[in-house]
Order: C-alpha cells, then sequence, then structure tokens
C-alpha cells in the first residue's frame, strides 16, 4: 500500500517537474523557440509517436491552421483600428451625436436636432474657464471632452505642492508654474482637436470686450468677491427694453460651481432671466473674523493662535516687512510662533497644515466634490450651448457627507437687484451736466433722491462726503454727465442718497440706467453730412 501511494506521489512530482520545465522555458524563448521545443519533447515523452505520426501529423496542421487564423484575424483588427482614425472619432462622439441629432420631451424651446449641431458647437462655441485649480481643472476636461474646442482659461495663481492632491492636471516638476497655461497644456494633450488658450493675470486685467466674446462663461472660484465681479461684468452687458424685458441678445449665460468638503453647489445664471449672484448672496455664510482683543488676550482656539502670530506677531517683530503666505519661511516662522502662542495658553491642535488653512483661507477641497460639480456644470453648459435639454431651474446642492443627496432649489430674481436689475431708466440729452442730473433724480418720481452720491463703473463722480471727497469730485457738477461717461450712448449709474416714504427717510441705492437720446441723431448728421 505504502508502495504504491510512493509510486503515484513520484508520477505526481515528475509531472509537475516537467510542467515547471516547460513554463520557465516558454517565458524566456520567444515563441517560435517554445513551440519548436514542445513538439520535440512530445515527441521524446510518447512512445508510439512512431506509429501514431499521421495522426499527430494532421493535429498539429489543425493547431497550426488554428494558429495562423487567430493571427491573421488580431492582424486584421489591429490595422484596422490604426487605418480608421474616422471610426474612432465616430465611437467617441456616438452619446454626442445621440443627444443632438435626435428629437426629445425634455428639450430646450429652439432645440432643431441635427447632426450639423456638433459642428457648429465645435466651431462657434467659445467658453472661457475662470479659475484653473480643483473645480478649474475639472471644468476644462469636462468641457474638452464635450466637444468644446474654442476654451480659454484665467487664472492668477502658480501651483503649490498642497494642490497636487486633488488638482489632477498638476506634477511635481509643475510647481511654482502657472496653473493656466500648465492646465490648457495638459488638456490639448490629451484631447485631441480642442484649443485653450491660458491668461496668466487678474481677472480684473481683462477688460469688458475681452470678456465680450464668450458665449458661456463658467466659474470655478473659491472668493465670494471674485464672483461678484465676474458677475457684476456679465450683468453691465445686460440691456432692457422699454417695458423692462431683458434683452435676449445681451443675455450672457453664467454657470457656477463651488465646492466645500463634501458639499458643492451648481447653478446657472441667466442675467435678467434667473437670480444673479448679487440676488442671492445671503446663500454663503459669512467670512470668519477674529476680534483683535481676542488674539491679543484671550484666545480659545488654535485658530487665535495662528491668527494671532500672524496678524501682530508678525508686525511686531517683522515692521515694515510684508508677511508673504506662498514663502515657506515666513509660514514656518508663524506656525513656530503659533505653537509657543497655544502652548502658553494650553491650546492643542496647532499643525502646519491648519497654519496655512487659516492664514491662506484655504477651503478644505475633495477629488470626488469637483469632479460631480464640474459634471454638473460642464452638463448645464452643453445643454445652454445647444439647448438639447432645459437647463437647471437652477439651483443645485450636493451634500456626500453621509450618503447622497441632490436637491434642485429654484431661486427667484430680485427685481430691485442693483446688478442684475432693470432699475430705473432716464434718457437724457448729451448736454445735461452731472448738477442738473442730481437735481433731476431727487425730483423723479421713482426715485426721490436728494443728497446722491453718484459713481459710474466703481468711479466717483460726486461724493456727498466726507469733505476730502466731496472737494476733490465738485469740479465734475458742471460737466456733461455724458463726458463723464465716456462719450458712450448707454451706461449704468448708482446714486446712493436719502429717500422719503410714508413719512419716513431712510437710505438708498438707485440703479439708473442712462441713455442719451440726442447721440443717435447726431451720428446721423455726421453721416448725412459726410455724405453730401
Amino acid at each position: 500500500m505504502a508502495t504504491t501511494i510512493r509510486g503515484h506521489m513520484m508520477s505526481f512530482i515528475d509531472k509537475n517537474k516537467k510542467i515547471i520545465h516547460t513554463l520557465l522555458t516558454s517565458v524566456r524563448l520567444k515563441p517560435t523557440q517554445r513551440k519548436e521545443e514542445e513538439e520535440e519533447e512530445e515527441d521524446d515523452d510518447d512512445p508510439s509517436s512512431s506509429s501514431s505520426s499521421s495522426s499527430s501529423a494532421n493535429h498539429k496542421d489543425d493547431d497550426k491552421q488554428q494558429n495562423q487564423d487567430r493571427n491573421q484575424s488580431q492582424e486584421n483588427k489591429g490595422s484596422a483600428a490604426m487605418a480608421s482614425p474616422t471610426e474612432q472619432q465616430g465611437s467617441r462622439w456616438r452619446d454626442l451625436d445621440k443627444l443632438l441629432a435626435r428629437p426629445g420631451n425634455l428639450v430646450g424651446s429652439n432645440f432643431e436636432p441635427s447632426p450639423q449641431l456638433k459642428q457648429d458647437l465645435q466651431e462657434y462655441a467659445k467658453v472661457l474657464v475662470v479659475g484653473a485649480g480643483g473645480l478649474g481643472c475639472e471644468l476644462l476636461k469636462d468641457l474638452a471632452l464635450m466637444g468644446f474646442r474654442q476654451i480659454e482659461v484665467i487664472d492668477m495663481d502658480t501651483i503649490e505642492v498642497s494642490n497636487l492632491n486633488r488638482q489632477f492636471l498638476f506634477r511635481l516638476q509643475d510647481v511654482g508654474k502657472p496653473k493656466a497655461e500648465v492646465a490648457a497644456m495638459r488638456v490639448m494633450e490629451r484631447v485631441s482637436g480642442v484649443n485653450i488658450v491660458p491668461h496668466f493675470c487678474r481677472i480684473e486685467d481683462k477688460d469688458l470686450d475681452f470678456y465680450s466674446q464668450f458665449n458661456i462663461i463658467a466659474l470655478g472660484l473659491d472668493s465670494i468677491e471674485a464672483r461678484s465681479y465676474i458677475n457684476g461684468v456679465v450683468c453691465s452687458f445686460l440691456e432692457y427694453d422699454a417695458d423692462d424685458n431683458a434683452l435676449e441678445a445681451s443675455i450672457k449665460p453664467m454657470v457656477d460651481g463651488g465646492t466645500e468638503g463634501f458639499k458643492g453647489h451648481a447653478r446657472v445664471i441667466l442675467p435678467g432671466l434667473t437670480p444673479c449672484f448679487e440676488c442671492t448672496i445671503w446663500l454663503f455664510p459669512p467670512q470668519v473674523k477674529y476680534p483683535l482683543c481676542t488674539l491679543a488676550e484671550t484666545p480659545r482656539t488654535a485658530a487665535h493662535c495662528i491668527e494671532y502670530a500672524h496678524l501682530i506677531k508678525w508686525g511686531e517683530v517683522h515692521s515694515g516687512k510684508p508677511f508673504d503666505p506662498d514663502d515657506p519661511e515666513h509660514m514656518q516662522w508663524v506656525y513656530a510662533e503659533a505653537v509657543k502662542r497655544a502652548e502658553l495658553f494650553g491650546i492643542t491642535g496647532v499643525t502646519y497644515s491648519l497654519t496655512q488653512g487659516v492664514v491662506k483661507n484655504i477651503i478644505p477641497a475633495i477629488a470626488s466634490t469637483n469632479a460631480i460639480v464640474s459634471a454638473a456644470c460642464a452638463l448645464e453648459a452643453l445643454k445652454i450651448a445647444t439647448a438639447c435639454s432645459q437647463t437647471m431651474s437652477n439651483y443645485l446642492t450636493y451634500n456626500g457627507q453621509e450618503g447622497l443627496h441632490t436637491k434642485v432649489t429654484e431661486f427667484v430674481k430680485d427685481n430691485d437687484c442693483l446688478v442684475c436689475g432693470p432699475g430705473v431708466l432716464i434718457e437724457l440729452d448729451s448736454s445735461v451736466t452731472l448738477q442738473e442730473f442730481i437735481e433731476l433724480i431727487g425730483e423723479h418720481p421713482k426715485l426721490l433722491l436728494s443728497k446722491p452720491s453718484v459713481t459710474y463703473r466703481g468711479e466717483n463722480l460726486y461724493m456727498q462726503a466726507p469733505p476730502v471727497l466731496e472737494e476733490m469730485t465738485r469740479s465734475n457738477l458742471q460737466k456733461p454727465l455724458y463726458d463723464l461717461m465716456h462719450k458712450l450712448s448707454y451706461g449704468i449709474i448708482h446714486a446712493n442718497g436719502m429717500t422719503r416714504a410714508n413719512e419716513i427717510t431712510t437710505s438708498c441705492l438707485k440703479k439708473i440706467r442712462i441713455s442719451f437720446k440726442v447721440i443717435a441723431d447726431g451720428v446721423t448728421d455726421m453721416d448725412t453730412a459726410g455724405g453730401a
């Protein structure tokens, strides 16, 4: 019995040795050599090989023919894939073609399904992406893959090491380079046919003509101030008719996204039709500010200690030397001083990463949240450009903190909004002075403003107070308002003054649309004279 078992084990070991030897040999040899050696081994091991040679030859011929057929099929597939870029492109745009070439029940009112729509999207739709950070990188990628080919991106920041965990277009060797330039380069490397123009500058450095050339503006920003500025720019293109209805040709759509940790939002802003950013500014929580007395005398949190080192201690030690949040040595110094401050008051939790977050007001970001919000924004941009579906109405919130929760809320436009609202339309002669205009708005039934201060595009035309500003702007009172508005036939004036209603006097800010009615006649006369 034992002899039988031992014999079976030895036979099993010998077979395994052969298998292992064959596998090792097949790894080291080329396929043709491997096949020849396998055939030789089969001949050596099989004692009946001579008697069954004709049968083995037939099987080998069949196997050889099958291998040739299989290799030929693979070669055909490879050559077909290499020789048909048109088919690959067709497969790439398959879903987009279905979306744009077929009718549906949820399409926009002016949607006309056509294969030409995709080509028009690629050739004529121009999109500006504002911000090339975590959300901006995702937006550039999504828009390029959706078929938008004329894209520009603007961002004033350079790449930092802390960006690399979520801003997937950047690499370690890119640290210190402009975000906009690197992001544009990386997307163009991966998506054929797209053209992305980067702008490494502040959004304020571009004039209105720059922003007016785009069909859609997509925001990937992390600050309220930057959003407010772009919102004001977009709404400045808005024009109303005599019935205070927004003119469709003057509406420049904007898609805004934002993320914070596991939370995010995506919204569609159609100035004059949906709420603008200022209409719903109350949605954003107030910025965290710490009283200096708390920082200096009774700190209670790690953030208090960090802000003490940043706002107070730095100035005491480095008098006159500005603090640079992007300088690692400056940040390390603040961190060390914050640790000392925390130990003095028995406070824990001061870390270098927290120091960076507090000093630079870094909003926590998670890559998956950026991807989800960006996808929603890019989809809305596609809807706006093609009308292939009705746009969102009009504010989507996402929360992935516990499970998954999304909700779309339709906010209502504020008709009295000083940014996107129609305001009060007044037609003036080009010779009316600023003094006469101020008197006019004091008597206008919809305004009744007394002692107003007047501004135009952020420029003080006349200020009632303080006395220094009043004296500086007093000389403008006798100048034509047309000249003060840079001789434009149409513009928006903001007047801040006192108004009286129901026996109550209150301070208010009014938006006034100025139209110089004589300008058209003047242009006509000049054209006529020139023609004569």
